[in-house]
């Protein structure tokens, strides 16, 4: 017995050492859980006081904010209110509740969220290649110094189009409205720089029908939302016969009216006569998109604007991206038509994407990084090596515009907001 004492001392040690290396791995694990928490619950609190400060001191009158890292979903919240002021300016005085289920005028939001992904599905079942010229598919860019334009200068900004142009003065329906943008001259040579453009996602709009046979909003929904659960994103909400929460945009048209009139906006046309026109509205907007293009000139149907959708419907459409183009196990666009897209350009951006880290959006965020903006207040961030993105609504336009000439800048809200998820994500 006393022979094999030193074995059970040894038996006995190695098991005391087991106990308190496992005691030592769960008090571990529990620490690095409560220091993610701790570092979770910091990055919400930081959001909820962006947010309401912007909203207590009356400079949006609410917003939707969801922030998720790979399955885990960090916050989805709404702040203050779908609209705050009447068309006078007056303060509700009931304002009703924002909810994460508000739907938003996405404004440009719908270049990436419809046209942009709409693009990559006919690039991926091989209909069309973006190096491909625009005249393949639209005669009249045949004419000199168009016939050069690829779909791709298009996806670029780079096809040397007006950056904008009030087609409504000219245009009542999208027929009009593209043989509008066929006869109108460029404004820069192709390919020389990058001029953002709502005329050449409008004219992506109708390559998009051509090559499908299908209207945009058509297309989009069956080939995208509906695949994708998206059931509350949609053009023209108010028509669909059903009761939707809508945040309010711009108490009309000031900007775009300011746009017309004023010479020192930079958008003066020899053939513009502006008591030619007047059908401005004089109401606040909800459920009709803000743009004057898409509405009065493409019945709220357009390549460069027109959807309403929620955050959590984005969510959905980046999470796709996020996963190289898979949603579960299915792949919905080829991973190598995804990275096609989100490849940097000599003007650091991707195919439809902002992806220049210089954005305010996307600022400070790794390689890879990319997103968009909206007019309205929208936009959407996305950091795929972190699988981390935030999807951030505002419907600043209820505000009206500060002194009369434009609406409060909400860049410095997403780049806040941006730096502290990105900041938790590389913790």
């Amino acid at each position: 017995m006393l022979a094999g004492f030193p074995y059970i001392s040894l038996f006995c040690f190695i098991m005391s050492s087991l106990k308190t290396y496992a005691l030592a791995v769960i008090i571990s694990c529990l620490s690095l859980t409560s220091f993610a928490q701790g570092n979770k619950a910091a990055l919400i609190h930081t959001i909820d006081s962006i947010l309401t400060s912007q909203v207590i001191n009356d400079k949006i009158p609410g917003a939707v904010i969801e922030v998720k890292q790979g399955d885990d979903m960090i916050t989805l919240q709404a702040f203050g209110y779908t609209q705050k002021y009447d068309y006078e300016h007056h303060r509700l005085a009931k304002p009703i509740a924002m909810t994460t289920g508000t739907m938003f005028d996405l404004a440009s939001l719908t270049k990436v969220v419809g046209t942009t992904t709409s693009i990559m599905l006919l690039v991926d079942r091989g209909l069309l290649h973006v190096d491909d010229p625009v005249s393949k598919y639209i005669p009249a860019f045949s004419a000199p110094h168009k016939d050069s334009i690829t779909i791709r200068n298009l996806l670029t900004h780079t096809a040397g189009l007006y950056e904008w142009y009030p087609m409504y003065y000219r245009a009542s329906n999208k027929e009009q409205t593209f043989k509008l943008i066929d006869e109108l001259p460029l404004e820069f040579p192709v390919g020389a720089g990058r001029h953002y453009s709502d005329l050449g996602f409008t004219v992506l709009g109708e390559i998009i029908e051509k090559v499908s046979g299908m209207p945009l909003d058509q297309f989009e929904a069956k080939n995208i939302f509906i695949p994708l659960g998206m059931t509350h994103t949609m053009y023209n909400p108010l028509a669909k016969g059903q009761h939707f929460k809508i945040a309010a945009t711009g108490p009309g048209n000031p900007y775009e009216h300011r746009m017309v009139y004023d010479p020192s906006m930079g958008y003066q046309f020899k053939e513009i006569k502006h008591d030619q026109w007047d059908g401005w509205r004089h109401y606040v907007l909800r459920g009709e998109v803000d743009d004057g293009n898409a509405w009065y000139a493409e019945r709220g149907v357009a390549g460069a604007a027109g959807l309403f959708s929620t955050a959590e419907d984005i969510q959905k459409l980046v999470d796709m991206l996020v996963h190289d183009g898979k949603v579960g196990s299915k792949q919905f666009i080829s991973e190598q038509t995804i990275q096609a897209f989100l490849t940097k350009d000599k003007y650091l951006n991707g195919l439809g994407w902002m992806m220049d880290p210089l954005n305010p959006v996307i600022k400070g965020g790794p390689e890879g990084s990319f997103g968009h903006t909206g007019f309205t207040g929208t936009s959407i961030a996305v950091v795929p090596s972190k699988q981390l993105s935030v999807i951030l609504l505002i419907n600043r336009e209820n505000m009206g515009l500060i002194d009369e000439k434009a609406y409060y800048n909400v860049s410095p809200i997403r780049e806040e907001i941006f730096k502290a998820a990105l900041k938790y994500a590389e913790q």
